[in-house]
């Protein structure tokens, strides 16, 4: 269970506590979210709960529907293609940025989170790896530079961080494999200053991951349908 610990205004704690929830699978896909359960979880009104669920519907995550409630977004083939194809057209985009104008602290960075991402692998420790992997990539995105591409990241990273975890659940060790080694190639890439290098790899990596996605989802309908 995710602890819910009190920062910014109470609206973005509650969006940030259901987030996570949704993320990391505890409210499942097409799920009903109960806002005077919720309310009580977290002892606060139910116009908090309120707000917060419109936000997390401007993420992606969370469908309101008219006198019926809110819903977690389900998580389809359609959702999971949309997401990263536009993924891939700005982590190309911020990654041409970025290899024009890195910076040696920016290298250094990149450098030391690959290193606290290695030792994860080696551990198995599959949490601090998919929030060092999200770092990483925030990391890179800094260089976007422009206001409607930072503003639409910040809305699809919640659904592109329940969808890493998707991948994580269901084929852990091949899927850290596969992320810590597009990271060592991104990484050289960047150094080398190697704008079609990098782009190549990001693409890869892009819809890579998309195909780890749909193939967890597809196995677990599945294990669902055998359950039934």
């Amino acid at each position: 269970m995710t602890t819910f610990r009190p920062r910014e205004t109470l609206t973005e704690q509650v969006a940030r506590h259901v987030e996570n929830l949704i993320a990391f699978g505890q409210l499942a896909s097409g799920e009903r979210i109960y806002e005077s359960v919720m309310a009580k979880q977290l002892d606060v009104s139910h116009g908090s709960i309120r707000e917060g669920l419109l936000l997390l519907e401007k993420r992606h995550l969370v469908k309101n529907v008219p006198r019926r409630g809110a819903f977690v977004k389900e998580l389809d083939a359609f959702f999971v293609k949309s997401l990263y194809e536009v993924l891939e057209l700005y982590l190309c985009h911020t990654g041409r940025k970025l290899v024009r104008q890195w910076q040696p602290s920016d290298m250094e960075r990149l450098e030391s989170l690959y290193q606290r991402m290695n030792a994860c692998y080696e551990k198995k420790d599959l949490l601090p790896f998919l929030e060092l992997g999200i770092e990483y990539t925030q990391a890179s995105l800094a260089y976007a530079d422009n206001y409607f591409i930072v503003s639409a990241i910040d809305d699809l990273w919640p659904s592109a961080k329940r969808c890493a975890f998707v991948a994580f659940r269901h084929s852990s060790h091949q899927v850290l494999a596969d992320n810590l080694n597009h990271m060592r190639e991104s990484i050289d890439a960047i150094r080398g200053r190697d704008e079609h290098q990098l782009t190549e790899i990001l693409s890869r990596y892009a819809r890579q991951q998309c195909q780890q996605v749909l193939a967890s989802l597809e196995k677990q309908a599945r294990g669902n349908h055998a359950a039934t």
